[in-house]
């Protein structure tokens, strides 16, 4: 006897921008293809978008069209919804919960869906025996989710790091290899498409925030938690720092970090100076990287595209393969009962930095920064002083390495230096990191 054939794999697809239509492309292209892989054939029976009317280059003629996203998530007759609309609230959210009290499957791109209401729209899905797939969501075309969430379940994770934002890194790269401003770099990267007109979200660090806080989930079983994230940007990042890394034998990423400590779990983004002769000192451009260390793994890492069409479009289509073959996994990786409530760390007093400081030149401000370092139980690994062309002739550069501390001392430390109003500009510190 033979089994019967597997039914097709009917889906929905909200948002038909440059993903949506770079996806309907693929799983029309590749539909035989596919169909060998998971015995059943994908078919795209219902889309949603604003515009009926717009050529996106793909036959969306058999699909049944819906100009809102929440009425195909009710109505529609179909197996599983693609939400590729974006936002963490308004049409995603709401057509996501249509669909998931249906019982439907849910795949999404959307991290900052997820980041903000992942716990909530998880347990409704468990309500409905369903689930939410979202490889897509974090790191673009890298598997670092369906590897964390499955491969490595295994594994007790330590720490996952990495590079998550392409416009941030493509920036960071175009100042150090060509010594160019970081507003120069922007203007570059939006010309190019690699940063939205309002590049706030990118810049200043949200974004790669949103993603680890998903990373954090699945790697250490705790609630999404992106509001207990210490979230610092790129755009005070000078030629000045860039060059200084290069002397100490540095250079500048923003990474995001999410480790197990004492109580609890750490999570942060922002600038890192990282050995030059590290993997991830060797990610350029807009390609994403995320380091997984594990205690039966050891150490790992994963590097790829981190955004774009075809990058985002292929993993979508990697969640709509398993859910074709049949895979149902908690959507972050156990059950939302399990997940512990998300606890921080207690600081840990290892951390090093690096201090850009511009000071009035006279006599006892060295002496008055020294002393406020000491005050604050910092030691000084090196100390370099310099004067730039650009300054004026009353003020210096001095540049500090500190050996093992905590934010909280640097921070205290800078604030009294401030207070003696020796400071030409704002303080500059970025952590150092060896990997």
């Amino acid at each position: 006897m033979t089994s019967s054939p597997l039914p097709p794999l009917r889906l929905g697809i909200a948002g038909l921008g440059t993903v949506g239509a770079e996806l309907v492309g693929m799983l029309q292209n590749k539909a035989n293809f596919l169909a060998q892989r998971t015995g059943r054939t994908i078919d795209v029976v219902a889309v949603s978008a604003r515009n009926p009317d717009k050529d996106r280059g793909v036959d969306l003629s058999s699909a049944q069209w819906f100009s809102d996203p929440v009425e195909m998530a009710s109505s529609a007759e179909i197996d599983a919804f693609v939400e590729l609309v974006g936002g963490a609230d308004g049409a995603a959210k709401n057509s996501v919960e249509a669909a998931l009290s249906r019982g439907l499957t849910v795949i999404t791109a959307n991290k900052a869906l997820l980041a903000d209401h992942g716990l909530a729209l998880a347990a409704l899905a468990e309500e409905n025996d369903t689930t939410i797939l979202f490889e897509a969501a974090v790191a673009g075309g890298i598997p670092v989710i369906k590897a964390l969430r499955e491969q490595l379940a295994a594994n007790q994770v330590d720490r996952v790091y990495g590079i998550l934002n392409g416009t941030c890194n493509y920036i960071l790269t175009r100042m150090e290899r060509e010594g160019i401003s970081f507003d120069d770099c922007l203007a570059d990267a939006q010309a190019l498409g690699y940063a939205e007109a309002d590049p706030t979200f990118d810049i200043e660090g949200f974004d790669a925030a949103h993603k680890l806080a998903l990373l954090t989930s699945i790697a250490f079983g705790t609630e999404p938690a992106p509001s207990q994230i210490a979230v610092d940007g790129i755009t005070s990042i000078s030629s000045a720092d860039i060059s200084a890394a290069a002397e100490l034998g540095y250079r500048i990423r923003l990474l995001g970090f999410a480790m197990r400590g004492e109580g609890g779990v750490t999570q942060r983004v922002h600038p890192t100076m990282v050995p030059e002769t590290s993997a991830i000192a060797a990610i350029d451009g807009v390609t994403n990287a995320v380091a997984i260390e594990g205690d039966y793994i050891g150490a790992t890492v994963l590097q790829g595209p981190g955004a774009g069409g075809k990058a985002t479009a292929s993993a979508v289509a990697g969640d709509i393969v398993d859910l074709a073959r049949g895979t149902k996994i908690p959507t972050f990786g156990i059950q939302t009962g399990a997940l512990a409530p998300f606890t921080n760390a207690e600081p840990r007093p290892d951390a090093r930095f690096y201090l850009r400081l511009h000071v009035t030149d006279k006599a006892g401000v060295f002496a008055a920064i020294a002393g406020h370092m000491a005050d604050n139980s910092i030691s000084l690994e090196s100390i370099v002083q310099r004067r730039r062309s650009d300054e004026p002739d009353d003020a210096k550069m001095i540049i500090l390495i500190t050996h093992g501390t905590t934010r909280a001392a640097v921070d205290q430390a800078v604030k009294a230096i401030a207070k003696d109003g020796y400071l030409v500009s704002d303080p500059q510190m970025i952590r150092i990191e060896h990997f």
